[in-house]
């Protein structure tokens, strides 16, 4: 037995360790391929996400569409990384892949309909995330919007980090970049050396990878973990916050793990009081993964990971310490359980309105505007370009210069 358990934990590990360098070497061929795109298709990115509304809502619809935000939040700084898109534009990104990412919990909680009142709990529970992140953003987006909070926060905990002697972004070495050069390179030029061929095959490696993590850890979750998980992981808040934070890390999944406490609410065993610190801290544990593809790329890359845990970390200080507050999002999730209680009809519209259908119509109208905007005022036409370093814009429309490796 001893012996059998030591292979198993031994294969573990080198399973984990496969994930891990595919994952690497899906992000330094993903920064491979944005930087090897012509200027139009970088000009292209940039008008697409300059409108904070459409960025928002392509985090958002993005994330639904895959139910992975750890996929699109690296999607996203190895684009900062790459100076293919923008902090500025990148933030809102990320506002709405946190948003997005809580639509796989409201899906495993739709598998209840079949029982009325567990349906009603599921939905709480399922929605509870949901009520979180949309609350989060209600607060944060304007903050950001009209101020920068969190964007000027980033770079300011980067520069700290790297420090004052860092002034662009070529300074800062990418070792990770220089060892997986020779293979990522042979790709690029196996695929005919097409840079959207070379993104598509990253992203596809890139969520697979995080995928298989989360499926071989989840397991060791049903085995080990839920045999004392309410004595354990909910018998206190902050306990419960810890204990959603340390896990999603690990798994490197909030989808996955926030899902797997739906049908202990559904069952009864755990209210959605109990289980809202542990969402909280599920949110928490899921910027693990943008801040490991952000370590060693740039100040910049840096500083939109960081983005992702202040926007996280902020929704937890305004929710998480006063009682009465954190039962605002409580709730909402109640009230809409109880709503579909009387009619299930109520959590499919709100599961397909919320994360598929309001985010394409705003997306539709918002692109429409700022096309109208663009025509009659031609100053416009050239996307507005946020400021990540003194030099950025001569850097931006000069990227097929560079060479990072």
């Amino acid at each position: 037995m001893a012996k059998n358990r030591r292979g198993n934990i031994s294969l573990l590990i080198v399973q984990l360790l496969f994930l891990v360098l595919a994952f690497m070497l899906a992000l330094q061929l993903l920064i491979l391929a944005f930087d090897q795109m012509g200027q139009e298709q970088v000009r292209q990115i940039f008008a697409a996400t300059s409108n904070p509304f459409i960025g928002l809502f392509i985090g958002l619809l993005a994330t639904a569409i895959i139910q992975s935000s750890s996929t699109i939040t690296t999607l996203t700084v190895a684009a900062v990384a790459a100076n293919t898109l923008t902090l500025d534009s990148a933030v809102f990104i990320i506002m709405g892949a946190n948003i997005g990412t809580t639509v796989t919990s409201t899906l495993v909680s739709v598998s209840h309909v079949s029982q009325r009142k567990e349906f009603r709990k599921a939905i709480a529970a399922g929605t509870l995330h949901d009520f979180f992140n949309i609350f989060t953003a209600l607060i944060l987006f304007p903050l950001e919007y009209y101020f920068r909070v969190l964007s000027s926060l980033a770079r300011y905990f980067s520069q700290l980090i790297y420090g004052d002697s860092v002034t662009t972004i070529h300074s800062i070495p990418n070792p990770l970049g220089k060892l997986f050069f020779p293979l990522t390179d042979f790709l690029h030029h196996t695929l005919g050396g097409n840079s959207t061929v070379t993104l598509i095959l990253a992203a596809i490696i890139l969520f697979i990878t995080i995928r298989s993590i989360a499926l071989l850890l989840k397991p060791k979750w049903d085995e080990g973990l839920k045999r004392g998980i309410e004595k354990n992981f909910f018998g206190r808040p902050f306990r419960a916050l810890l204990s959603g934070t340390i896990i999603t890390g690990v798994m490197q999944s909030s989808s996955v793990v926030s899902s797997l406490v739906v049908p202990m609410v559904a069952s009864n065993k755990l209210s959605v009081r109990r289980v809202f610190p542990f969402i909280m801290g599920t949110n928490l544990g899921t910027t693990f993964t943008a801040l490991f593809a952000a370590l060693s790329k740039s100040e910049a890359a840096l500083s939109i990971a960081l983005t992702h845990i202040l926007f996280n970390l902020i929704g937890v200080l305004i929710f998480y310490p006063i009682p009465a507050i954190r039962n605002i999002p409580v709730w909402f999730a109640r009230r809409l359980g109880k709503a579909t209680l009387r009619n299930r009809l109520y959590g499919f519209i709100y599961l397909l309105f919320t994360f598929f259908v309001i985010p394409f119509f705003l997306i539709y109208f918002s692109q429409k505007t700022t096309k109208k905007q663009n025509y009659n005022n031609p100053t416009l036409e050239r996307p507005t370009i946020g400021i990540l370093e003194k030099n950025w814009e001569e850097e931006t429309y000069d990227i097929k210069k560079r060479n990072d490796y």
